[in-house]
């Protein structure tokens, strides 16, 4: 009778949902993500092949893998690699897919995948399938938020998406609403906060780090926070300092708020031993970022990029840089020579590097306002300005240096409070470049409906934004463009 009892409940118990395959957040599957995050995936491996020794029906193990190859192929930036990997996707949903639905786990898994292969297909161009992953993780992470509405782990994804769509061209926006996918930039934005507010002391605070990740992507790329440097740097001194997500996620909120002496001395120390994943951008980054300071020996980082890329993401741009060093330091030679591989390596898939290329073919740059250039890039901009003060616009026989002689002043006087000036270098940037193909004109228009807002004269700032959205076929166009719609939504009703 006892015999018959036990093998009762044993046959109830595999009836019940999660005795097929269960999500088990194990000791095992914690130490796997914590080191993907670290950007140590061989260890994280390491994990997962233990935990499918111990538990090989637990669902959390094909989500980690596929955050494996996630963290792998942004850090490789190798399409052949990206190519080669995706072939995983769909077994990965298929384990899942039979697993426990009454889990808040169960649809969030599935949204995560398709996320984060939404992500990867958008950097390689391959958008009508990045658009369709995109419905389904909206669609299952909005069904799993009615269902638990608790479960706070769902507004990672949400707000990552709601921020991303917000941000793209009306046009694209407008063919995601057709699949029923809408976004708001300040929604996903919000959603983000309050969730890395919420997640400290909380049973899901092992997506800390994720989530800090995705929100300085939307402060320093998407909404441009002033103060996006300060408050990332408090939020992310809760994260392991072993950490190289934690290193980038500092140096590149650094980097492009304006504090590069910051940036540099991250990226310098930065953890260079064989556990960690070979990040090859680390280096362009540093390169990048001592550039902006004159410091030329960006030239030994740009190569060891160069050597460790293979082709990918920011070859060309890469290779623009090393031109420009050439050419700042009087090797005409070298200069021409780079610029030839500008044209002949790397890829065009980020905006970067379309604008490396079409710079490679627009001829020699004037010196100085390369000099400007960098150090206002960099936040040196009292240091851009001496250099520019030195120069006489009129001397200049390409009209390309003329409007971005204007550009660079007005940019200056703006970072430093100089509004009169600003607004005045504005005006001739748009005067001298509006039927240029340089984005100078629009970026001045767009700059200058922002300056009109801060002065509440919205009529005013709603003509320089149409005049931005009226300028056409120049380099950043759609960027340019979104940013001012966007801006109009918010004044309207004003004027």
């Amino acid at each position: 009778m006892a015999r018959k009892l036990v093998l009762f409940l044993l046959f109830s118990f595999s009836l019940l949902p999660g005795a097929y395959a269960a999500f088990d957040l194990s000791t095992n599957c914690k130490g796997a993500y914590s080191e993907i995050l670290n950007l140590r995936l061989d260890l994280a491996k390491h994990y997962l092949e233990k935990e499918k020794l111990a538990n090989p029906k637990n669902d959390f193990i094909p989500l980690l893998e596929n955050y494996v190859d996630y963290f792998y192929i942004l850090s490789c930036d190798d399409k052949s690699i990206f190519d080669k990997l995706k072939k995983n996707k769909s077994n990965r949903l298929s384990q899942i897919s039979g697993g426990d639905k009454g889990s808040p786990y169960y649809l969030f898994a599935q949204a995560e995948i398709n996320l984060q292969w939404a992500l990867l297909r958008g950097k390689y161009q391959e958008y009508v399938a990045s658009a369709l992953e995109i419905k389904k993780a909206y669609n299952m992470l909005q069904e799993n938020m009615e269902k638990f509405p608790e479960f706070i782990p769902n507004k990672k994804g949400l707000g990552m998406v709601n921020a991303v769509i917000g941000s793209l061209p009306s046009g694209a926006q407008k063919a995601l609403g057709t699949l029923g996918v809408h976004g708001s930039t300040i929604r996903g934005e919000k959603m983000l906060e309050e969730l890395v507010s919420n997640l400290p002391g909380s049973p899901y605070a092992i997506f800390y780090d994720e989530s800090v990740f995705y929100l300085m992507q939307v402060w320093v790329n998407i909404t441009k926070k002033k103060q996006a440097f300060q408050k990332i740097y408090l939020l992310t001194d809760k994260m392991n300092n072993d950490s190289l997500l934690k290193l980038y996620i500092r140096a590149f909120s650094a980097f492009r708020t304006g504090h590069n002496d910051e940036a540099i001395n991250y990226l310098i120390a930065r953890p260079k031993n064989v556990e960690y994943v070979d990040y090859p951008y680390l280096d362009y980054l540093l390169g990048m970022a001592k550039l902006h300071k004159l410091d030329f020996s960006a030239q030994t980082d740009f190569q060891h990029f160069l050597n460790g890329n293979a082709g990918g993401s920011y070859t060309k741009d890469a290779y623009l840089n090393l031109a420009y060093i050439a050419l700042l330091q009087g090797d005409s030679l070298s200069y021409k020579t780079y610029l030839s591989k500008v044209q002949l390596n790397g890829t065009t898939y980020d905006e970067k590097d379309k604008q490396a290329l079409n710079e490679s073919s627009e001829g020699v740059p004037n010196g100085s306002i390369l000099k400007a250039r960098f150090l206002f890039d960099g936040g040196y901009y009292e240091r851009a300005k001496s250099v520019l003060e030195k120069e006489n616009a009129n001397n200049y026989k390409q009209k390309r240096d003329k409007i971005e002689y204007c550009y660079r002043f007005a940019r200056v006087f703006h970072e430093t409070g100089g509004m009169n000036g600003a607004i005045k270098f504005y005006q001739y940037t748009i005067t001298f470049g509006q039927d240029a193909k340089y984005y100078y004109a629009a970026n001045a228009a767009l700059f200058l409906g922002d300056i009109y807002v801060g002065k509440r004269r919205y009529k005013m700032a709603a003509d320089y934004y149409n005049k931005a959205i009226s300028m056409k076929n120049h380099d950043y166009e759609s960027s340019i463009e979104n940013k001012a719609k966007e801006a109009l939504k918010r004044i309207a009703g004003k004027y």
